[in-house]
C-alpha cells in the first residue's frame, strides 16, 4: 500500500481511538474534555510556533476569531460526546455520533455553504445520506432478547444532538465565515486552503481549553473536581486526537491524496471506535446486534465515502 494512503488512514485510527483511550483513562466527562483539550493545546501551540509563524502564514484578527469560536463549540461537542459514551457505550456512541456528523455536515455543505451545485450532486448526496441514516438505524437496533436492555433513551438522544451540533458548528465556522466575507478569499485560498486551516489550529486549541473550562464549571458543575488525576491522564487522549488532526492536514496537503480522499478515509474512524468498543472495552453485543452493527457500519462507511467524493458529480 502506498505510504501516502497509509498516512491518510492514520486519522481514522487516532480519531477512532479517542473514545477507547478516554474510557481507559477514566474520569468524568468534564475531566475528559479538559484533559483532552489540554493535550490538543500542546500540539496546537507546537503547530503555531513551530510551523505556522515560521512560515509566515497570515494570523490576523479574523483567523483568531474563527479559531477561538470553532474551539469553543468543539469543546461543547466533545463534552456531550463523552456523556454519550458513558450513557450508551463507545461501540454504539461512536457510530451514531459519526453518522450524525456526516449527515449534518453534508446538509450544511449543500445548503449553507452552497457546495452542491448540480442536480446530480443533490441526487447522489440524498442517496448517500439515506445510506448513512439506514446504517445508523441498523447500528442502533436493540435486541429485545439480549440480557442488557438498550441504552438508547431520551438522555442519550439529547447528548447525541448536542454533540452533533457542537461538532457541526466546529466544522462549519471556518468555511462559513469565509463564505460570508469575514475572512477574505485571499486568506482562505492561500496554499490551496491549507495555510488558513493550519493557521487556525493554535487559536482553535486555545478556544478548546476555554470552552472545556466553561462547560466543566457552568454546565456540568465540576469546578472543584476538574483539576484531578483523571484530567491529567486524559492529556493522552488529547495527544491522540491531535495526532489524527496533524496527519489529516498533512494528507490533505499531499497532492497524491488531497482533501477529498483524506476526509473520506478519516471517516473510517467509525470502524475503529465501533469494534474497538466491542473487542477492546468488552461491551457486550448479542449475535443479532453484531450482524446489524456490521451491516450498519458498512452502509455508513459507503455513504460517507460517496459524500466525500461528491464533487466528482458536479
Amino acid at each position: 500500500m502506498d505510504f501516502a494512503i497509509i498516512m491518510a488512514l492514520l486519522p481514522a485510527l487516532f480519531w477512532g481511538s479517542v473514545g477507547l483511550v478516554s474510557t481507559k483513562m477514566g474520569g468524568s466527562a468534564a475531566q475528559q474534555t479538559l484533559g483532552m483539550s489540554s493535550g490538543a493545546l500542546i500540539f496546537g501551540l507546537i503547530t503555531m510556533f513551530g510551523y505556522v509563524i515560521p512560515n509566515g502564514f497570515y494570523m490576523g484578527t479574523e483567523v483568531w476569531v474563527v479559531g477561538l469560536l470553532s474551539g469553543l463549540v468543539w469543546a461543547m461537542g466533545m463534552a456531550f460526546q463523552f456523556l454519550l459514551f458513558k450513557q450508551m457505550g463507545v461501540s454504539l456512541g461512536v457510530p451514531l455520533s459519526t453518522a450524525g456528523q456526516i449527515i449534518m455536515n453534508a446538509l450544511l455543505a449543500a445548503t449553507l455553504l452552497g457546495e452542491w451545485t448540480s442536480v446530480a450532486m443533490w441526487v447522489v448526496g440524498i442517496i448517500s445520506i439515506g445510506l448513512v441514516v439506514t446504517g445508523a438505524i441498523f447500528i442502533s437496533k436493540p435486541d429485545k432478547s439480549a440480557a442488557e436492555p438498550s441504552k438508547i433513551d431520551s438522555k442519550s438522544i439529547f447528548y447525541l444532538i448536542m454533540s452533533t451540533v457542537g461538532f457541526m458548528l466546529y466544522f462549519v465556522f471556518p468555511n462559513f465565515l469565509a463564505k460570508v466575507g469575514y475572512v477574505s478569499e485571499e486568506v482562505r485560498s492561500a496554499g490551496n486552503g491549507l495555510n488558513y486551516m493550519t493557521a487556525i489550529v493554535g487559536p482553535q486549541a486555545i478556544g478548546q481549553v476555554i470552552g472545556a473550562l466553561i462547560i466543566a464549571v457552568f454546565v456540568l458543575g465540576e469546578g472543584k473536581t476538574m483539576f484531578a488525576k483523571p484530567t491529567a491522564k486524559n492529556l493522552v487522549t488529547g495527544l491522540v486526537w491531535a495526532l489524527g488532526n496533524i496527519f489529516m492536514f498533512a494528507s490533505a496537503a499531499n497532492p497524491h491524496v488531497g482533501q477529498t480522499i483524506a476526509t473520506t478515509l478519516s471517516q473510517l474512524c467509525i470502524v475503529v471506535g465501533t469494534f474497538g468498543g466491542i473487542y477492546i472495552l468488552g461491551e457486550k453485543k448479542s449475535s443479532t446486534q453484531m450482524k446489524a452493527i456490521i451491516l450498519g457500519t458498512i452502509l455508513v462507511v459507503v455513504g460517507a465515502m460517496i459524500i466525500g467524493n461528491i464533487h466528482s458529480f458536479a
